[in-house]
């Protein structure tokens, strides 16, 4: 049975239930609890209440999804992408690659080589091949470009 969100406890609770599974954003947040059938008024009184006492916190958030996704082998651009879909702003969005202060070079290098085992195209196909992958996955041409050339940055 679904709850009913008709009240600031009711709506705190259901937020505080999404929030223990895992970070959120207030975007996020405010959409899922929408869904859940919470009036507007209750759930941004109940996400300010939560985000004073430190339990909602948009950075944190960032911070946790760009390194999940990152672990997971996901470049800058799919990242970027995944969050701007989630509503946040651009600069946010930016400025949380920034301080992830990852090598995205060397997170490229080890994807592929999980992928491929480190074998290098040998025809204009496989190069396609491993080129349409890891720009599935998020890495600017650029550098999967030089990657496949076999370049060192």
């Amino acid at each position: 049975m679904a709850a009913i969100l008709d009240n600031p406890v009711a709506v705190r609770r259901v937020a505080m239930d999404l929030l223990a599974r895992r970070e959120h954003g207030r975007v996020e947040l405010t959409r899922k609890l929408r869904q859940r059938g919470a009036p507007l008024e209750l759930i941004e009184a109940a996400l300010d209440r939560l985000a004073e006492q430190g339990l909602l916190s948009e950075t944190r958030f960032l911070q946790c999804f760009v390194a999940s996704r990152a672990r997971g082998g996901h470049g800058p651009l799919r990242i970027r992408e995944d969050l701007a879909q989630r509503g946040l702003p651009r600069e946010v969005i930016e400025q949380a690659l920034r301080e992830a202060e990852i090598d995205w070079s060397e997170q490229l290098r080890e994807v592929w080589q999980r992928k491929f085992a480190g074998h290098l195209p040998l025809d204009a196909r496989e190069r396609a091949q491993q080129g349409r992958f890891l720009a599935y996955r998020g890495y600017p041409l650029d550098s999967i470009s030089r990657l496949l050339r076999g370049i060192e940055d």
